[in-house]
């Protein structure tokens, strides 16, 4: 499979905040990529320069094989983009607003309509409503309509799900599997670890750095071998008893329980006796399933 997107050393720096470090990565054409990470990781700012709004100070960039800084122009005309903010217009109605994008890109709304169609089909309702009186997830569904009424060959996608409630959240991604099924290269970031498992590949990054990219399933594959649920009646206390026992390299909340990152040799029912002589008689380890959160936090932690 052909990479449509390739990023070589790319370098961002704002006066001594360096927001991208080195990044380097590869989005196979027809894939869905996720680019994983919180906040203030760099992902807004490598969008920025995809988009070809923002100049790298180091590193090249090309999409569909044209360079961000040099094809700019022509490169505006295959690329969908949907920024984190919703950026439509909202004193514009959503048939407005679709027209709108439309004629941007030189093309009628009928013309491409049958892509955006199962998308649009709830806003259908609504044409005369205004942008700004959608629900957030009406507002994603008009945003991701107007990003794809040219139909480009690239759709990028900065924290699309953000602050969209679960349902919404849900769709959302059954959407961008029908797409990927008409050949459109998603590349979409997100801070939530769980939506990672639905893409095809995903690179980690932190602190303006990429700390690893592979498929889901094989960057987790032997993250279970020393990970353990840890739970108590007196949680807090339970996570600082944990972190000072030899063989624990690391304990975090984990929703309603614990997750104990240990080394090899690490023994539960020795810890478990050692916990109850420290006053925590209820406390349980058990082996835990490790996921793309646990790994983000080791490779973060090691990462300095």
């Amino acid at each position: 499979m052909n990479d449509i997107i390739e990023i070589q050393g790319i370098t961002k720096r704002y006066s001594k905040l360096t927001a991208l470090s080195q990044v380097t990565l590869s989005v196979p054409q027809g894939s869905v990529f996720g680019l994983i990470g919180p906040d203030g990781a760099g992902k807004t700012t490598l969008y920025q320069i995809l988009t070809t709004l923002l100049n790298p100070d180091e590193g090249t960039a090309t999409v569909a094989g044209l360079d961000v800084v040099k094809d700019f122009r022509r490169l505006r005309t295959v690329i969908g983009y949907m920024p984190e903010k919703f950026s439509l217009y909202p004193d514009l109605t959503v048939s407005e607003n679709l027209q709108f994008f439309a004629s941007l890109f030189g093309v009628g709304v009928n013309e491409n309509f049958d892509l955006i169609a199962p998308i649009f089909g709830q806003l259908e309702k609504f044409p005369g409503r205004m942008a700004g009186a959608l629900s957030g997830g009406m507002k994603q569904k008009l945003a991701l309509s107007c990003a794809l009424i040219h139909r480009p060959s690239v759709l990028l996608l900065d924290e699309p799900t953000t602050g969209v409630d679960a349902v919404s959240r849900s769709e959302f991604w059954d959407m961008l599997a029908q797409l990927k099924e008409k050949g459109i290269t998603i590349l979409v970031s997100t801070s939530y670890m769980d939506e990672a498992e639905r893409c095809d590949r995903i690179a980690l990054i932190n602190k303006g750095k990429i700390l690893d990219v592979d498929t889901p399933q094989e960057l987790i594959k032997g993250l279970d071998k020393n990970l353990y649920n840890a739970s108590a009646s007196d949680m807090y206390p339970l996570l600082e008893a944990l972190r000072r026992l030899p063989g624990v390299d690391d304990c975090y909340t984990f929703g309603a329980t614990l997750h104990v990152a240990t080394r090899d040799g690490f023994n539960p029912a020795e810890a478990i006796l050692d916990l109850r002589r420290q006053g925590l008689a209820d406390a349980r380890i058990y082996p835990a399933k490790g996921n793309i959160e646990d790994l983000f936090i080791k490779l973060a932690k090691n990462d300095g």
